[in-house]
């Protein structure tokens, strides 16, 4: 018996690493102009091209609840215990279906371990504590090991992104405590981050130029006084030109590689194409406000 993770395509976990760690992912979808669009998708382009041509807004779907019972069923019945680390249920009802899912799980398997785990974010700030969840699995840790990585990450990651706009965000209903902003959106570029589980303001600044250089020394910064990164991802929204160039001036600022990873539908129709990102993970907690 061994403990598995799973977590949700919201983490975009590159697929190397989930097969490496034999990491389940369920998938959330986008639905535009009456066209679905899986977010764990290989290919991001017709989202983007379609988003591109329509004026609706698209909305995003949770997976189902049998999706996540067959996701779970899956392994506990081949004898596993199950930890579950999914988007903030703030920004999301995976959260909630996925204890549900537990539940129906249990009911017919009622000696089995499934415990799930509210990770507060989403994207690779998601993806860096169910990568630390899988690791412990991997490692041979217990449940209750295997959260603790979990949250210990948790407590060690920023995730700081300049949306090109935030009509998505306030579109979607995604905005959290940056909606004060919405009105003075044309004086102001915006920071945002995400803290416990929201979209929350992490700096306001004149242009993107300064909005860049701002997220640049916030994690050179956070590198130098948090012992050092352990690790550092750029995600883009259908810009990658614009998230080369992030990672390009980071890898110069930090004297180490930065992988890059883009964005699918689910965050992508909150967030809006152009948004580029930075999320990291710092040796010493951190605090999560600007």
């Amino acid at each position: 018996m061994a403990v598995k993770v799973i977590t949700d395509s919201t983490s975009y976990i590159p697929r190397p690493l989930r097969a490496e760690f034999d990491l389940g992912v369920v998938s959330l979808s986008s639905l535009l102009d009456g066209a679905t669009f899986a977010d764990d998708a290989e290919d991001y382009e017709p989202f983007y091209t379609a988003l591109a041509a329509s004026r609706a807004m698209p909305t995003t779907s949770q997976p189902s609840v049998q999706d996540l019972v067959d996701l779970i069923g899956d392994r506990v019945a081949a004898g596993h215990e199950v930890v579950g680390v999914f988007i903030s249920q703030q920004m999301s009802g995976t959260y909630s279906t996925a204890l549900l899912a537990r539940d129906m799980v249990l009911e017919q398997h009622p000696d089995a371990i499934v415990e799930v785990l509210d990770g507060e974010s989403n994207s690779m700030e998601l993806g860096f504590a169910a990568l630390a969840a899988a690791r412990a699995a991997a490692d041979g840790k217990g449940v209750a090991e295997v959260l603790e990585a979990a949250r210990d990450v948790m407590a060690r990651t920023r995730f700081l992104f300049v949306p090109a706009t935030l009509e998505y965000l306030r579109r979607g209903g995604r905005i959290g405590n940056a909606a004060a902003l919405v009105g003075a959106l044309l004086q102001v570029k915006p920071i945002l981050t995400v803290k416990d589980g929201v979209t929350d303001v992490f700096g306001k600044v004149r242009t993107q130029r300064k909005a860049i250089e701002t997220i640049i020394d916030a994690v050179v910064a956070d590198a130098r006084e948090k012992g050092d990164l352990t690790d550092v991802v750029v995600h883009h929204i259908h810009d990658e030109a614009a998230g080369r160039d992030l990672a390009d001036r980071l890898e110069a600022r930090l004297g180490r590689t930065v992988d890059m990873c883009p964005i699918g539908p689910a965050i992508g129709a909150h967030v809006g194409p152009g948004a580029v990102a930075v999320v990291y993970q710092t040796v010493l907690p951190m605090r999560k406000s600007g």
